[in-house]
């Protein structure tokens, strides 16, 4: 248990310094692109700085990653430190922002939360809500861990897979309906380079978020969470 707790205390911290380092760099870019403050519709930016902006993102998800991987010692333990520290860091994210440039407004203010592999974008609260449900999944892990070595069984593991893809979806939802409504798929397939929906892109304003479909993944997800703990429960009982 000593072991779980320093290991809990160490990666936090890390989780809260990524935190800080990815709104220290959402600070300075605002501050040359969105000197007046940030809006939609974004600003045009060049194409070096898009890619790098791309390879930051993974380049985080690769720590975040790496973190638990080396903190864990089987898989589902090593997913949970990975998306301990990923909800950990997006809180914080959000949090230094509130302290430094005094944003967002409000949890429901809209925000862009991913470019990999389409635009996300959704109000603030709902990548919070995601955060603290994965919070939720990785100390019923990661809690347990020390008495027996904890798995996640295959039809948790489709729960959450197919939880997390509706998750996606509703948050690439309305980005994709503005493209689409302007594009076909096909079109967009036969194009010879990605310029016009470089162009398109930077005329998109939020218009709605798919609640349905947030609220239908995060309940798949939690299905998956509480049949995981009620099996971990049964386990413990039938040992005592």
């Amino acid at each position: 248990m000593t072991r779980i707790f320093k290991t809990l205390a160490w990666l936090t911290i890390f989780s809260i310094a990524m935190g800080y380092l990815e709104s220290a760099v959402v600070v300075y870019l605002r501050a040359i692109m969105y000197p007046e403050g940030f809006a939609f519709p974004l600003s045009a930016f060049d194409t070096h700085l898009a890619v790098t902006e791309i390879i930051r993102e993974a380049a985080t998800l690769i720590m975040l990653a790496g973190a638990g991987i080396i903190a864990g010692r089987t898989f589902s333990e090593r997913f949970a430190w990975f998306i301990y520290c990923f909800a950990i860091w997006d809180i914080f994210y959000y949090v230094f922002l509130k302290a430094l440039i005094s944003w967002p407004e409000s949890l429901m203010t809209w925000d862009i939360l991913f470019l990999i592999p389409a635009t996300w974008v959704g109000p603030v609260i709902t990548p919070v809500i995601v955060s603290i449900t994965m919070i939720l999944l990785a100390m019923i892990i990661i809690s347990n861990s020390s008495k027996k070595n904890i798995h996640i069984s295959l039809t948790e593991w489709i729960l959450f897979i197919i939880g997390a893809h509706i998750l996606i979806l509703a948050f690439i939802w309305d980005y994709s309906k503005f493209i689409l409504n302007r594009y076909s798929p096909g079109e967009i397939w036969r194009m010879p380079d990605s310029k016009p929906l470089y162009e398109l892109g930077l005329q998109y304003v939020p218009h709605s978020f798919n609640w349905l479909l947030f609220w239908i993944g995060e309940f798949i997800i939690i299905a998956g969470i509480i049949l995981l703990f009620i099996r971990i429960r049964k386990s413990a009982t039938v040992k005592d």
